[in-house]
């Protein structure tokens, strides 16, 4: 029979054994973060955005937006590094933008996943004029 001596061994509970976080939970964190800044139309480039749109349309490919188009990241134990595909809203200021998506992204990243972000590397590959079409909008000539 063991005796209990109220002597604890390991340390504390949230010391003892090791977590690991995917890639892909940084990416999605990222890709959340930087769609709720204001003039933020979308992530990924026009081609990206075509492909996901239909791939949406696709029986069975699951629904919504992938919360990972335009995102991508290295991650290590303690840092990770982001790189983000932007198109902007006309008429916003494209500094403000990428100044808000960087502070609203390294915020999210460091506190969610706890790793120090190093760097958030924004292109910006289009802006969203007020006249064109959305995405997943489609003409129909005949009804």
């Amino acid at each position: 029979m063991t005796e209990n001596t109220g002597v604890r061994h390991g340390g504390a509970p949230a010391s003892r054994g090791r977590t690991t976080i995917a890639d892909v939970v940084v990416e999605k964190i990222a890709g959340m973060a930087a769609r709720d800044v204001r003039g933020v139309y979308a992530l990924g480039s026009g081609f990206a955005r075509s492909m996901g749109s239909v791939r949406e349309r696709m029986p069975g490919a699951g629904s919504g937006k992938s919360a990972t188009r335009g995102v991508s990241v290295e991650v290590g134990e303690l840092q990770a590094a982001i790189d983000l595909e932007i198109v902007v809203d006309y008429g916003v200021s494209i500094t403000e933008v990428a100044g808000a998506v960087r502070e609203n992204v390294i915020s999210a990243v460091e506190r969610m996943a706890g790793r120090e972000v190093v760097e958030v590397d924004i292109m910006v590959s289009d802006v969203k004029l007020p006249d064109e079409e959305d995405e997943g909008e489609e003409r129909q000539r005949i009804r």
